[in-house]
């Protein structure tokens, strides 16, 4: 049975090394997004992979982590200006709300957005409903986070 959730949760994505990670809930993309820099292709076992980083939210301890993943395949996807951008796809587990399933992502350069992570519809299918008008309902904010960063009310409208 799908579960209520704010447009804004906490999530962990423990296959990255990511803890804690605020996201947003985005039903009006398809897929997930997740912030990365430093994108590069190579080989393991025979199939392609990607070596990226990972900044921090949190601009006080501007820690950057590096993460892997394997490829999943390679997506056109348009954003809400209508620009198009080959990115790569992952899969990857996310925790949030008490739940664990394997996701699938993009990864790109979200330094210009408010959020680090979208989590898209495909996502939360079945699994999910969305109270545009509520922050963080399921309050599973991983032990282990930072301080909050503040969001302006621009990067709200987003």
């Amino acid at each position: 049975m799908a579960r209520l959730i704010g447009w804004r949760e906490w999530a962990t994505l423990p296959e990255l090394g990511i803890d804690c990670i605020e996201v947003k809930a985005d039903t009006g993309a398809r897929t997930s997004a997740l912030h990365a820099v430093a994108i590069r292709s190579i080989k393991i076992d025979n199939e392609e992979w990607v070596e990226f980083e990972l900044e921090s939210e949190d601009t006080a301890n501007q820690n950057v982590t590096s993460a892997k993943a394997r490829v999943i395949n390679h997506r056109i996807v348009r954003d809400s200006g209508g620009h198009e951008e080959t990115r790569v796809a992952v899969e990857t587990t996310l925790q949030m709300g008490g739940e664990e399933w394997p996701i699938e992502l993009t990864l790109t350069d979200r330094e210009t957005m408010g959020f680090r992570m979208l989590l898209g519809r495909t996502a939360m299918a079945g699994r999910f409903y969305v109270d545009a008008n509520e922050k963080f309902i399921l309050d599973n904010r991983p032990a282990k986070a930072g301080r909050t960063r503040t969001v302006s009310k621009q990067e709200e409208e987003e």
